[in-house]
């Protein structure tokens, strides 16, 4: 591991096009490479896009691993490289909502898309914030992500999942904007199945239910990547309206609905390699392998 930061330490130097293509290029290794993975991801296209071709459905899969590769490498210019090329780099559309933060309770809604960690350098460079931290099993790894999501603002507040939610309404009570990521699959615990592309996901309600507790307002966020290997572009959408309303369930839709249309603008930068139907109603025959 020590190693592979050290190369990743070295790469950062590289102009972005060239570190773009590289991790392109190990994205496309990484697609032959990884067979459990491409089948998690053509498993997760096939049940999304059952109208798209296989052809098609396997064109993206591999774009997918392509900018997955691609955001791996280019993370090293957000851990390494001087402020002033990060600012550089990153377009934000329309503009930071600062005064929406000054003026009370914010959730970032960030889903996941490839190039998500680009979404949370722009929240900690203009405030502090706080987010769910998963600890990783290697140390070394472990320190360079906690350094690296803290080095535009010391106070950034990392919680671990097990935490619960107290910590996160403390924080939004004292205005610090909480960084949610909403669409992965834990399981029914503080979840239900609501559909996504029309297909029963255990999906977390906490959105809705911290917007509830708290009055916050719901703003979401997508990044993507700018064209000609350009840096990426941080898309701030206006905050849902009338959110999350009287219906927990029906509040989680609208969140599942509205990252179905940003996927559908940029299909493979989603993380389809993440097993988002792991968890199956009663009756529902299984998605995944069993050594999936």
């Amino acid at each position: 591991m020590r190693l592979f930061i050290f190369i990743l330490w070295l790469l950062h130097w590289l102009p972005l096009p060239v570190l773009g293509r590289l991790g392109k290029l190990m994205g496309t290794i990484s697609f032959y490479a990884l067979p459990r993975r491409r089948k998690i991801t053509l498993a997760n296209l096939n049940l999304c896009f059952p109208d798209m071709s296989e052809t098609e459905r396997y064109k993206i899969a591999k774009q997918h691993f392509q900018n997955y590769g691609r955001s791996i490498l280019e993370r090293s210019i957000l851990w390494w490289a001087s402020v002033e090329r990060v600012k550089k780099l990153i377009v934000v559309d329309p503009v930071f909502p600062m005064d929406e933060v000054k003026a009370g309770p914010v959730i970032f809604l960030c889903p996941h898309f490839v190039c998500l960690e680009m979404a949370g350098v722009v929240i900690t460079m203009n405030t502090p914030g706080c987010s769910i931290y998963m600890k990783q099993s290697n140390p070394v790894f472990d320190d360079l992500l906690r350094r690296g999501r803290m080095r535009f603002n010391d106070d950034i507040i990392l919680l671990s999942r097990d935490a619960g939610i107290k910590p996160i309404v403390r924080a939004l009570h004292k205005n610090i904007p909480f960084m949610m990521l909403p669409d992965l699959d834990f399981g029914t615990k503080d979840a239900a199945f609501v559909p996504f592309f029309g297909e029963p996901a255990a999906t977390l309600l906490a959105p809705a239910r911290l917007a509830a507790v708290t009055n916050a307002k719901v703003i979401p966020m997508i990044t993507t990547f700018l064209p000609g290997y350009k840096g990426w572009k941080v898309t701030i959408y206006p905050p849902f309206e009338n959110f999350p309303g009287k219906d927990m369930i029906e509040a989680t839709r609208r969140v599942n609905e509205f990252i179905e249309q940003r996927i559908i603008e940029t299909p493979a930068e989603y993380l389809w390699t993440h097993r988002r139907f792991k968890t199956r109603p009663e009756g529902r025959p299984m998605i995944y392998e069993d050594n999936d």
